[in-house]
């Protein structure tokens, strides 16, 4: 079994004649990706330790035209749903957590350019996407001030910017060719402006020390008397989008990184318990793949990665649904569905978080030899988690469904 085989169940009913087209199509793409999820999922063990970085395997997704699922095919896209670039995330994820991490501000800008004709610079950032570019961005800092808050400073030189100041969780910096963050100018308007990451003045550290996510080049990126051209610069309007719930998005993509956790934890139990487990003493099975227990186990664990996905799926068939909806019908479904995307969250975290563990129970103490590295995927699960806690997420669906209070529009739960 490997990483990419749900991707292969899933374009072997397709016509091949897709896959030799020069048109992109979902399952042209998916076919792409196989061998580089293969070489991912082969390697990420040892990168992990040795923190290596996946560059070239990150490239070649990258061209198969990976980021370009969900976006029309007239627009120069492969076409496909929400779904479908949601099963493309687990694939990714189920190979290397880090990786699919590290490519999440690349679907997030994808995505806003799929849904929002109204999107700024749109033909621009559909341009760079056609070409394979890669994007990362962040707001946030390490100040000390209040979660949230922007000290990083821009002010005018002529008809451009320049900016000072640094972001952190910049995911996926290392391996971006476009930074988009933002900056406070001296009227104290917010400003938020994309850059190319070789800009003069750009200086991106590896320096994310988490326990997890360590190959998701989430470190600082600095910016010193960084010039912003005028045409690279947005304000933000004060006007509410149609669907003020911009972000559930973001939290699915999250919700799918822990499905492929899951999913992964699975094949390692598989795997391992296939090709070196052996009985314990006391065992009445003489392999361990007839022992009732492990067998349990192992049960267990797909339980809990068939639960991770399907949520994670019916969550993304919900956003997809929001797309042929308008005025307040749009706002009541869009506030349901960033509930229902919340909740699949927890559902997601709660099974890879359980599946990690339960890995360590299909063998002994050889299990736990760090060659293997299957610590890294709790390791993983959990460090994702934490990006928005499901507390959070569990209260406001309680909220909502108790006295129909809207959640946040933040996106941040």
């Amino acid at each position: 079994m490997t990483a990419a085989s749900d991707a292969r169940a899933a374009i072997a009913s397709h016509d091949t004649s897709d896959l030799a087209a020069s048109v992109l199509t979902v399952a042209g793409v998916r076919a792409a990706i196989i061998p580089v999820l293969d070489r991912l999922g082969a390697s990420a063990k040892d990168r992990e330790r040795e923190r290596d970085y996946a560059f070239d395997d990150v490239r070649a997704l990258a061209e198969t035209g990976i980021a370009l699922v969900g976006i029309d095919a007239a627009e120069g896209g492969a076409g496909g749903t929400i779904r479908d670039v949601t099963e493309v995330v687990i694939e990714v994820a189920r190979a290397d957590s880090n990786v699919a991490q590290a490519l999440r501000g690349t679907f997030l800008i994808a995505h806003q350019v799929a849904g929002r004709p109204d999107l700024p610079h749109r033909e621009t950032v559909l341009t760079r996407l056609r070409a394979r570019d890669l994007f990362a961005g962040t707001a946030n800092e390490r100040t000390g001030a209040a979660s949230g808050q922007t000290t990083t400073a821009a002010r005018r030189d002529g008809p451009d910017w320049i900016v000072d100041g640094e972001k952190y969780y910049s995911t996926g910096g290392l391996y971006a060719s476009w930074f988009s963050t933002q900056a406070l100018t001296e009227d104290g308007d917010i400003l938020r402006f994309t850059v190319p990451v070789d800009r003069a003045g750009v200086e991106r550290l590896d320096d994310f020390d988490a326990v997890g996510q360590r190959l998701t080049a989430s470190g600082t990126t600095r910016f010193t008397a960084v010039r912003v051209h005028a045409d690279e610069v947005t304000t933000l309007g004060e006007s509410e989008p149609r669907n003020p719930w911009t972000g559930s998005f973001a939290q699915l993509y999250l919700a799918a990184v822990q499905a492929g956790i899951a999913a992964r934890a699975l094949d390692d139990a598989v795997r391992f318990v296939r090709e070196k487990a052996r009985p314990i003493k006391h065992s009445s099975a003489t392999a361990s793949v007839e022992d009732p227990y492990v067998r349990q186990t192992v049960g267990a664990i797909a339980a809990r990665a068939q639960a991770a996905r399907a949520v994670v799926v019916l969550a993304a068939e919900q956003l997809d649904d929001l797309r042929e909806r308008s005025g307040a019908d749009l706002r009541s479904a869009a506030a349901a569905a960033a509930v229902h995307v919340a909740q699949a969250g927890v559902i997601a975290i709660e099974s890879a978080l359980t599946a990690a563990e339960l890995l360590f129970d299909v063998g002994g103490g050889s299990i736990t030899d760090r060659e293997l590295g299957f610590d890294r995927h709790w390791r993983n699960a959990r460090t994702a988690a934490n990006h928005n806690p499901r507390q959070w997420k569990q209260s406001v669906a309680g909220a909502y469904h108790l006295t129909g209070q809207e959640p946040p529009t933040t996106g941040l739960f």
